[in-house]
């Protein structure tokens, strides 16, 4: 069913707090739409969309869905998590659409750019973005994280670019039909959705198969070798040469400079002047959450991160060595897996990951969307490290892990650094009264 925005004047957003929802909800606000919606528990995020007239309530359910709404937007969790509650979603009988639905439909006449991959997705989405409005081509933009010129994960623009980050998580990523496609990598991750890396290939494949033009990507990834042994409408561009090209960033890491390749790469076929894609390149100062400076509070230095894949954790704290080299200053993580799933099927990853820190506080499981998995833990991971000469420890909940943080006594000689896609942070914000 096509979904006609002009004929909607009122929204329901059911799980409106979402990173990506929310910036649906923020553009059709913008458009002048009537935007209700409710979510779990109150947030930053939901008391910016109140401030910009969004009607928000916490809890779920349909009691809450006003009776003269004409499309209900959702969160794809709902369906999966929440069945019970979906059904009661569709008995309501109006229009339903969920946020990858909803990205397809408000990217379909626009020139779409859409960023994909397993890590990088975020910042390369908000460097393209940059070089865009530096280069005055007004473009609009969803990202999974919040800009740091604008504190907001949308950007209302009146050219014909929408750029968006573009999620493999369920194939969500296709409904959208770029005319560019960037792929910053392909590895194993969401493989409690994915059978294997056969299917999770299959899904970027596709992805390709329904872009238009260019496809940027880096051949020598493995598997994104694989899903290029077909043939493809689009062309295919190879950021790895544009390396070179980058700029000094502001942002550390090899990762990051990745990243500005496939920026840089995206700017040269849009034929943007290189001299200005380099100036917003070195100016580009990074997304929230994104090891993410956050202060300095008695004399201890404190990031943020959302890295919750060795290959992400390994990268950021590779960053932070080259801005504190070891011997210098002593890393501290506090770490939070994310998800019983991904610590399982990535656990020797994740045992060799934290090699660049001095020592690391794991937080219990952040299980999200699973039910408990006791073949996995916090406390065996853990031990695996020890095993290999790291100093890691466990603690069953985050009191006993800020009583820890507490003891160590950080100081002038000290990082620490809160990691993973659950609320690791919020051990700084209590230690620390950030």
């Amino acid at each position: 069913m096509q979904t006609d925005l002009s004929k909607v004047k009122k929204i329901f957003f059911v799980g409106i707090g979402g990173i990506g929802i929310s910036a649906i909800a923020r553009m059709m606000l913008g458009e002048g739409k009537e935007v209700s919606g409710s979510d779990m528990s109150e947030s930053e995020i939901l008391e910016d969309l109140k401030k910009l007239g969004a009607d928000v309530k916490l809890g779920q359910s349909v009691l809450l869905v006003p009776k003269d709404t004409d499309l209900v937007i959702y969160s794809i969790a709902i369906e999966k998590y929440d069945p019970e509650f979906f059904k009661e979603l569709q008995v309501l009988g109006i229009p339903m659409r969920s946020y990858p639905e909803m990205l397809g439909v408000i990217t379909e006449s626009k020139y779409t750019i859409a960023v994909s991959g397993t890590h990088g997705k975020t910042t390369t989405t908000a460097m393209v973005a940059k070089i865009l409005v530096e280069a005055k081509k007004d473009p609009s933009v969803i990202v999974g994280s919040l800009l740091k010129e604008s504190s907001s994960n949308f950007r209302s623009g009146k050219g014909e670019i929408f750029v968006v980050e573009a999620c493999e998580y369920e194939r969500s990523f296709l409904n959208i039909k770029p005319k560019i496609l960037v792929i910053t990598n392909i590895e194993a991750d969401h493989m409690d959705y994915y059978k294997d890396m056969a299917d999770l290939e299959s899904a970027f494949s596709e992805m390709s198969m329904q872009t238009d033009s260019y496809i940027v990507c880096d051949p020598k990834n493995p598997s994104t070798a694989n899903i290029l042994k077909k043939k493809y409408k689009a062309k295919v561009v190879d950021y790895g040469p544009y390396f070179k090209e980058v700029p000094k960033l502001s942002v550390p890491g090899r990762h990051n400079k990745m990243n500005a390749a496939a920026a840089l790469a995206v700017a040269d076929i849009l034929e943007i002047d290189l001299e200005i894609a380099n100036k917003s390149l070195s100016e580009f100062s990074g997304t929230s959450r994104r090891l993410e400076r956050r202060g300095e509070k008695n004399g201890v230095i404190i990031y943020d991160d959302y890295a919750h894949h060795p290959t992400e954790i390994q990268a950021s704290l590779q960053a932070l060595r080259e801005l504190y080299p070891t011997g210098s200053k002593k890393i501290t993580v506090v770490f939070q897996p994310h998800l019983y799933s991904r610590t399982k099927v990535l656990f020797g990853g994740f045992v060799e990951s934290f090699k660049d820190a001095d020592r690391v506080l794991i937080l219990p499981v952040y299980f999200a969307r699973e039910n408990l998995d006791p073949s996995v833990s916090s406390d065996k991971l853990a031990e695996a490290m020890r095993k290999e000469g790291d100093n890691a420890e466990a603690f069953r909940d985050f009191k006993s892990a800020e009583e820890a943080v507490v003891k160590l006594n950080l100081g002038p000689n000290d990082v620490l650094v809160t990691m993973g896609a659950g609320e690791a942070f919020k051990v700084a914000n209590k230690v620390f009264n950030i």
